[in-house]
């Protein structure tokens, strides 16, 4: 009988450290995530100032200050994401194209629109645009509209392609090839990221807004736009 232990195998340094790194980093990167939508969503409540802003504010937003009140309990499920501003404000003036013509974010006033920024590098923006698609075909009237301005600036083949190949039949082609838009809502602190989508009422206020992609064509975002529509 041999009583000598057979050694036992060593760990790889270099290798425990990969696999550290691997179950490890990818926690870090959603913490991260989730702090800076936390963060995001504060200062995003923040801008609606004290009762002067907020009284100026609702001067200026007739119409979209009481529809967000009415639409906050409604902002749950796969609209849990949607902040919707306690005081809606005046969107900054946004140009961009519609097959290739000049248009802008006043071109529909008298009409609530769901804003959304895309651009095709960005795979939540390419998940969630057959649901915009849907939402349109669905809910897309006189009354409302799905306003989807892709953002890409270099091979602006591409977008058109991509709409093409996933089989998109409602949307219109919106686009800031110039990326013009983008530093707008980069300097106004409106956005952070891809995708991101603004709620903005028929006085062209912006109501709510929503980092990050979602399911437009669940039962719950019908539920909210058919709140802004009186449907």
């Amino acid at each position: 009988m041999n009583d000598e232990q057979e050694p036992q195998p060593q760990a790889d340094p270099a290798k425990m450290r990969a696999l550290a790194r691997r179950l490890v980093l990818p926690h870090v990167f959603l913490v991260a995530a989730l702090i800076a939508a936390a963060l995001w969503f504060v200062l995003y409540e923040m801008k609606g100032g004290g009762s002067k802003e907020a009284a100026t504010f609702a001067a200026q937003c007739p119409v979209s200050t009481p529809l967000a009140a009415k639409l906050a309990p409604l902002a749950k499920g796969e609209m849990a994401a949607l902040a919707i501003h306690a005081h809606p404000r005046p969107m900054p003036a946004l140009s961009f194209l519609l097959d290739g013509a000049a248009t802008d974010v006043a071109a529909f006033k008298g009409r609530t629109i769901l804003l959304n920024f895309w651009a095709t590098w960005c795979v939540p923006c390419r998940q969630e645009m057959p649901s915009l698609d849907r939402l349109e075909g669905a809910e897309g009237d006189k009354s409302f509209s799905v306003v989807a301005v892709n953002v890409d600036t270099a091979r602006l083949d591409r977008p058109k392609a991509f709409l093409k190949e996933i089989g998109v039949k409602n949307l219109g082609f919106y686009a800031d090839p110039k990326g013009k838009v983008i530093q707008v809502l980069q300097q106004t602190g409106k956005l952070v990221g891809l995708p991101t989508t603004f709620l903005v009422g028929p006085d062209g206020c912006e109501i709510g807004a929503m980092a990050g992609p979602a399911e437009w064509d669940s039962a719950d975002a019908a539920a909210l736009i058919r709140a802004t529509t009186q449907k």
